[in-house]
């Protein structure tokens, strides 16, 4: 009894398709035929990212209609940007064409300049409001006051400074004292000694006779002594620091920015470095 045995292979579908991938197509002459789709491939930097967005919570999290499809979080977030970009000038477009907004820049602006501020009043001569013997009187009393105070005002603004006064209603008497007291305040002015103590400011100007030195008592101080004019005396003091120039007993001088003191009582003046040491009974070089 003779028995015949038959092998049979089996063979898988995947397989049945991997070789048939292997074999290549012939057209109808028989040459091969070759397959000209170009094959698209992510680069790696794509590949990266998109694991990057894929794996990202918000990218996981966020699955709405909103989300734009086909691009990475970067890319959507540019296009949001652009887009809230162009919404924002479009909308300054659109206020700029309103109407009238070109005239009331126009009012702002010449509001804030003042362009439409009427121009000051010419201030006038309050002399010129007062009657014949008002002025006579004024001007009397401004060239008193003129005499008794030098070095400040000039006898014109001491006769507008008296007229604005009467003007305002007061007395030529009480406007008298008060422009006396104004001038022996101003800069420059040259108070007579016995007002120093009463003017109402730390640095005064006289001008007077050297009367008496003494010696000084310590050697920071430079001079020492007393100045006097026909209304009375004080005591000064010359500091070593303020390099002044030294004076005589006899000469007359004027000493400008003397700072005041008080001692018990008593007012006195200094030389400091900001004062200065004048001459005026000296005749000018080019005179000589």
């Amino acid at each position: 009894m003779s028995s015949n045995s038959s092998g049979s292979k089996v063979v898988t579908v995947d397989e049945q398709a991997f070789e048939k991938a292997d074999e290549q197509a012939v057209d109808e002459d028989g040459f091969p035929v070759v397959d000209e789709t170009p094959e698209f491939e992510a680069a790696v930097e794509q590949e990266t990212q998109a694991k990057v967005d894929a794996n990202h919570p918000d990218g996981i999290a966020d699955t709405s209609e909103d989300r734009i499809h086909g691009v990475t979080l970067e890319q959507e977030e540019r296009i949001r940007a652009r887009e809230a970009e162009l919404e924002r000038i479009s909308a300054q477009a659109e206020l700029g064409t309103q109407d009238g907004r070109e005239q009331r820049t126009r009012e702002v602006v010449s509001e804030q300049c003042g362009r439409d501020e009427p121009a000051p009043a010419e201030r006038t001569d309050p002399r010129e409001k007062l009657t014949q013997e008002e002025l006579a009187e004024v001007n009397e009393q401004a060239m008193r006051i003129s005499d008794e105070v030098q070095g400040g005002w000039s006898r014109s603004v001491v006769a507008k400074q008296l007229a604005e006064k009467v003007q305002r209603g007061r007395d030529v008497t009480k406007a008298v004292l008060e422009t006396l007291e104004e001038l022996k305040a101003a800069p420059g002015a040259i108070v007579p000694i016995a007002d120093v103590p009463d003017v109402p400011v730390g640095e005064v100007t006289v001008e007077g006779t050297i009367e008496t030195l003494w010696e000084p008592s310590s050697s920071s101080i430079q001079q020492v002594g007393l100045i006097a004019d026909d209304s009375g005396k004080i005591k000064f003091t010359c500091w070593e620091k303020s390099g002044q120039t030294v004076v005589r007993e006899g000469q007359k001088v004027r000493f400008r920015a003397a700072a005041k003191n008080w001692y018990e009582g008593r007012c006195s003046i200094a030389l400091t470095g900001w004062s200065r040491i004048e001459f005026p009974g000296r005749g000018r070089w080019w005179e000589e």
